[in-house]
């Protein structure tokens, strides 16, 4: 929780030592009250000065400082706000902007859901922790101390059963804590899981429903929110004994004052003296309510401490957790332009046993066409998440324009190289905030329909009422997924990489958009490199370099032509899905 906290700015730290002045004053306030009405009982208990005149001054005082005292309040409720949202709002923008530095590695350790619980739930409950501890926890202890100092020198009678009170209370409030504090972790552990399946089941509810899979997906959310039902009940029935057993103690302690109290006027005959003893009671009872009360206070905020300590430790973990992805210092090479070389490169997962690439050598030189092709899970992906740094390679090298792509900045990198997905991603928007999107925005209306004319996106775009100004939906839904495919291609077009890099990118297409989108990225972009993975054999025929992916190795290299004769691997992918007579036209 510390470790968040050191995260305040200066503003931040300002107003929470104005917070403490202003706690101080409060309490300051408070601490009078019980005082002044002592002075006006002890008016009261003198027949001879009960004038108008006589009463008028303590009560005065009585009304300044509760007034005071709601002043300071109000304060110290609003600058805690202040300082509670703006430090929730920095340690948001700080694990934003950390997993967006993330590498998929780092993406694979964190589940998507549990990222989204800990940037919005778990920073939400050290937000309430922190607004509560600015009005209370400083001000319980203040209160606390100051309280006892008052009434420490009255009677020691008194004294002693307010001790006895103060340590019962102390071990209900530990005894709570040690009951609840593990049961939060579960909570925040089951909220992950709740937002996963709610997550899963609304991306994918065209599936559920076509495979009636409505009652299994319930049965699963019933699972978890029962159980996280069943925990918060769990911790609820423990924190509802704290408020009950407090007030039992505060109305005890209070009759035991006044116990005492009566006990100690009957035994003393002087009038003068009970008067004084019945001056002290008085005090002595709000000044051990007020101590009560600062208990009271801090166990309020004591119930929030287990849950925001949990999520403090769930936010720091994202926070301290080191990126694998480390930036390179290098923005340019002078060497080469637009090359992509791959020397001995040997990749695993993490926790795998065995490599996914193995030895893998090839170069692409400016303005060639590249195609990876091979069976489901053979690597092919992998080489491309490698040259954007997706992931680093363990052995070996790979290099862009003649550099370790290591050694590039990452920005740098990136405005080299394009990366176009299998599975189109569109943001809410626009089509021309989505073709500008990133480092875009100064491309005019000529450049973004140039690239829809490429990527071959133009017509549908210009029946469109809006034309660039088209609203896209969250996620392109209201796009088909060929034209969803044929933004981000026209997208990463729009940016005049050096190197663009399509993982399956075609295969939302037809076979005659994906021939005249290849043909125009030939004719008008030819200084382009361009990697191409594939399963389509039609969308790689005209490729410079064909590399042939088995098992993580390149068991094939060449031309369309020269591997239909020497490799059995590609020969037979090939007869798949084209017949010889079309594989001969090709």
């Amino acid at each position: 929780m510390f470790k968040l906290l050191k995260r305040m700015h200066k503003r931040e730290f300002a107003l929470s030592l104005l917070i403490i002045v202003f706690v101080i004053i409060q309490v300051f306030f408070d601490l009078q009250i019980p005082q002044a009405m002592s002075d006006l009982t002890a008016v009261l208990q003198q027949s001879n000065n009960t004038t108008l005149s006589a009463i008028k001054t303590p009560s005065i005082l009585m009304i300044v400082y509760t007034l005071g005292s709601c002043i300071a309040s109000v304060v110290v409720g609003y600058l805690s706000a202040v300082v509670s949202a703006s430090l929730s709002a920095g340690i948001r923008g700080d694990l934003f902007s950390k997993v967006q530095h993330f590498s998929l590695k780092e993406l694979n350790k964190f589940s998507t859901a549990s990222l989204i619980t800990r940037t919005t739930n778990d920073i939400t409950q050290i937000q309430n922790l922190v607004a509560m501890s600015l009005q209370v926890m400083i001000k319980a202890p203040v209160m606390a101390i100051w309280s006892i100092s008052k009434i420490a020198h009255k009677n020691s009678t008194w004294t002693f059963s307010t001790s006895i009170a103060v340590i019962i209370l102390i071990i209900l409030i530990v005894s709570v804590l040690a009951l609840t504090s593990p049961r939060f972790r579960i909570i925040q552990s089951l909220t992950d899981k709740l937002n996963n399946i709610v997550r899963e089941n609304l991306t994918g509810l065209r599936v559920v429903r076509a495979y009636n899979a409505e009652e299994y997906q319930t049965e699963k959310f019933n699972e978890i929110i029962n159980n996280l039902t069943n925990t918060h009940i769990f911790v609820g029935r423990i924190m509802s004994l704290l408020q009950p057993s407090t007030n039992f103690i505060l109305n005890i302690l209070t009759l035991s004052v006044y116990w005492i109290g009566t006990f100690l006027i009957s035994k003393n005959g002087n009038v003068e003296i009970r008067i004084n003893i019945f001056s002290d009671m008085v005090v002595f009872s709000s000044y051990a309510v007020q101590i009560i009360a600062a208990f009271m206070m801090l166990t309020f905020t004591l119930i929030l401490l287990p849950r925001a300590r949990v999520s403090a430790l769930r936010v720091n973990e994202v926070l301290d957790t080191e990126l694998s992805i480390v930036d390179g210092n290098l923005d340019s090479s002078v060497n080469e332009s637009g090359t992509v070389e791959f020397k001995n490169v040997t990749f695993r997962y993490q926790d795998s046993a065995e490599p996914v690439l193995k030895n893998i050598n090839f170069k692409a030189n400016k303005g060639d066409t590249v195609a990876i092709i091979g069976s489901t899970g053979s690597g092919k992906s992998t080489i491309i998440n490698l040259i954007s740094r997706l992931y680093d390679v363990q052995q070996g090298e790979v290099l862009v324009n003649g550099l370790n792509v290591k050694d590039y900045s990452l920005e740098n990198l990136n405005n080299k190289v394009s990366y176009i997905s299998q599975k189109p991603i569109l943001f809410s928007g626009t089509i021309k905030s989505n073709i500008e999107f990133g480092n875009n925005d100064n491309l005019t209306d000529d450049d973004i329909y140039n690239a829809l004319e490429i990527a071959q996106a133009i017509d549908f775009v210009k029946e469109t009422e809006d034309k660039l100004d088209t609203k896209i939906a969250e996620g392109g839904t209201n796009f088909s997924g060929g034209q969803k495919q044929r933004i981000s291609i026209a997208r990463a077009i729009a940016r005049k990489p050096e190197i663009m890099l399509f993982d399956d990118s075609f295969s939302a297409l037809d076979y005659k958009t994906d021939k005249k989108l290849r043909k125009e990225l030939d004719n008008r972009l030819s200084d382009t490199t361009r990697i191409i993975v594939a399963q389509r054999v039609s969308t790689i025929i005209d490729a410079d370099l064909i590399l042939v992916i088995n098992e993580g190795e390149i068991v094939g290299r060449g031309t369309h032509k020269e591997l239909l004769k020497s490799n059995s691997v590609y020969r037979e992918i090939a007869y798949s899905q084209l017949s010889k007579e079309e594989l001969e036209n090709e």
